[in-house]
């Protein structure tokens, strides 16, 4: 039998740790590794057209599956390419492993052709960093970057050069148990009983949720229901806090919408609830604030707490909620659903009134369809940019349905490489990437990526041949708008012309028939709408509030446009409230 190499090994922990496919662009110093992949039958090797790409798609699996996740590229520029997915993949918590093959070890530090130092490149997007100048080192080297990724929800980069993945695997080589699943962390119970204290003290409590609520939604709204609080979540909160709540006070932020600035501020105890929520300018500065979460580090790195809790929501809740007094006053509570109601009222006809005679397309007709006619169970990636806002007003989550985005990273053209991931981990499962025209242009080499694995991915462009979100920053900021303006083809010839599906959709009478010839369709789809580039209304006076482009009065004012299907939801949950 023949000795195995450290490539082989290398692919053989991949395997044991769970990894199904590694995603990347083959080349020189790689090509042991893909080879190792080729002879074994447990993981595929998906050849994507840019490593960035890779990465993005690794990231996007992860966060769909919960689990590792691989991508690989080549020596010197192949692996730089994995850069930008890896630091969105790292800051979405996403566990990935990376690959950095690197040119031969004898080279290193002597300006050899492609020569970069991934060593120290990847510091700064991963928990672990190192490379294999020995086989000695392996399998424990490999071993402990997956732990890394794994045990503290990241990225991790292990560079291999050429030349040591071809030579022998060490004999008798020490292989240890891999951990593949996080624990649940509970918080001590002297945070616990103050926490408590804290709650039984306050009148008005509101509940702010981000993604570190997966998986608790029982749990939070037990806890809600127990002590009358209106419950606010993050853009990336949404999808696990939003659905089946009569909470809901909607979402702070940028994108924000609905009560939840409101319930943030005139409460007497704000708890942020797994969130790592960016803008403190959203955060009040005169309430008490408890904060959970299961990084420690994030801890108050955005406002004054009061109390710091370290533990996931799910375990902390289980233990908190049966020990606080029941609240029986639902005043605040039931003004703030109002004020909700009330708010998505006034901007829900914004822009989808007479939707069907308004040409270029309303992007907010767009999304509201989408979000109509989309699986229960489908997967959305979105766009950073115009799209965010689409998919944060206009997707309707239910527990089943899962939204992606650049949400941390913010990074553009994010949406099909990571549909692409989304794909392959189910391909009986609907991925829709809502596309701007930037974004897809600027990875645009990728939709091939569908066609060759005939991956059914629907692209869902929103075409208003402009970079919405930085013009509408720009003129935020009172600037006039400019570099913003892209000449675009017809982008469904060219999904034709690549081998897929492509319709291009000009009037609004023509969209809802075909989305649903392209979501029935069975292999890769894109459906090419042209969009109003002047679908968000500026308001006629800049005020100096509103010159960073984040300001509360801009989101306010600049971005009142319509919310969808989360009207009704405010509707249905003021049936609760009492009448005088």
């Amino acid at each position: 039998m023949a000795k195995q190499n450290v490539a082989e090994q290398f692919v053989d922990i991949l395997v044991r740790a769970g990894v199904k496919r590694l995603y990347g662009v083959v080349g020189d110093s790689l090509n042991p590794v893909v080879d190792a992949i080729r002879r074994n039958s447990a993981i595929d090797w998906i050849h994507v057209r840019h490593e960035e790409t890779a990465a993005f798609a690794a990231g996007a699996e992860a966060q769909v599956t919960g689990k590792l996740a691989a991508c690989a590229g080549s020596c010197g520029p192949g692996n730089l390419h994995l850069i930008n997915g890896l630091y969105d993949a790292h800051r979405s918590m996403a566990p990935v492993l990376a690959l950095a093959s690197h040119i031969p070890s004898s080279e290193i530090g002597l300006g050899y052709f492609q020569e970069t130092h991934p060593e120290r490149l990847f510091n700064e997007c991963s928990h672990y960093n190192e490379m294999i100048s020995n086989p000695k080192q392996m399998p424990r080297l490999l071993q402990t970057a997956i732990q890394h990724a794994v045990g503290q929800s990241g990225v991790s980069v292990v560079s291999l050069p050429g030349d040591i993945a071809s030579e022998p695997a060490p004999d008798k080589a020490l292989e240890t148990a891999l951990v593949t699943s996080r624990p649940s962390v509970r918080p001590g119970d002297a945070e616990i009983d103050r926490l408590v204290a804290m709650i039984d003290a306050a009148d008005k409590v509101t509940l702010f949720c981000g993604s570190g609520t997966a998986g608790a939604h029982a749990e939070v709204m037990e806890f809600a229901e127990k002590i009358k609080s209106p419950v606010g979540h993050a853009l990336r909160g949404k999808e696990w806090i939003q659905y089946d709540n009569p909470y809901d006070v909607g979402m702070s932020g940028l994108l924000g919408y609905g009560a939840a600035y409101e319930a943030t501020h005139e409460c007497d105890l704000l708890i942020l609830l797994g969130t790592d929520f960016p803008y403190n300018a959203f955060l009040p500065d005169d309430v008490q604030i408890a904060q959970v979460d299961v990084r420690p580090e994030r801890l108050g790195r955005r406002s004054k707490l009061e109390l710091a809790v370290w533990g996931d929501v799910k375990e902390t809740l289980r233990c908190l909620t049966p020990r606080v007094r029941p609240k029986e006053n639902r005043r605040f509570l039931d003004k703030m659903l109002k004020k909700h109601a009330d708010a998505l009222e006034g901007v829900v006809k914004a822009y989808t009134r007479k939707v069907e005679k308004h040409v270029p397309v309303h992007p907010e007709y767009v999304a509201s369809l989408v979000d109509e006619l989309a699986a229960e169970d489908a997967v959305f990636t979105v766009d950073t940019g115009m799209c965010n806002v689409w998919a944060a007003r206009y997707i309707s989550p239910n527990g089943r349905r899962r939204v992606i985005g650049s949400f941390s990273h913010g990074s553009m053209a994010n949406a099909l490489p990571m549909a692409i991931g989304a794909q392959f981990t189910d391909r009986g499962r609907q991925v829709v990437s809502m596309s701007g025209d930037g974004g897809f242009s600027m990875l645009m080499g990728d939709f091939l990526t569908l066609v060759q694995y005939d991956l059914p991915v629907k692209v869902v462009l929103f075409n208003n041949s402009s970079l919405g979100m930085v013009e509408l920053e720009m003129l935020v900021a009172g600037m006039p708008s400019y570099g913003t303006t892209n000449k675009n083809p017809d982008f469904a010839a060219v999904a034709r012309a690549c081998g897929a599906y492509g319709v291009r959709v000009e009037k609004p009478k023509d969209l809802a028939g075909a989305l649903k010839d392209a979501f029935r369709h069975k292999g890769p789809a894109l459906v090419d709408v042209v969009t109003d580039p002047n679908a968000l209304s500026i308001p006629p006076k800049i005020s100096a509030e509103m010159v960073t482009g984040f300001a509360l009065s801009a989101s306010k004012v600049v971005l009142d446009g319509g919310v969808g299907r989360m009207l009704q939801m405010a509707r249905s949950n003021l049936r609760n409230v009492p009448r005088p």
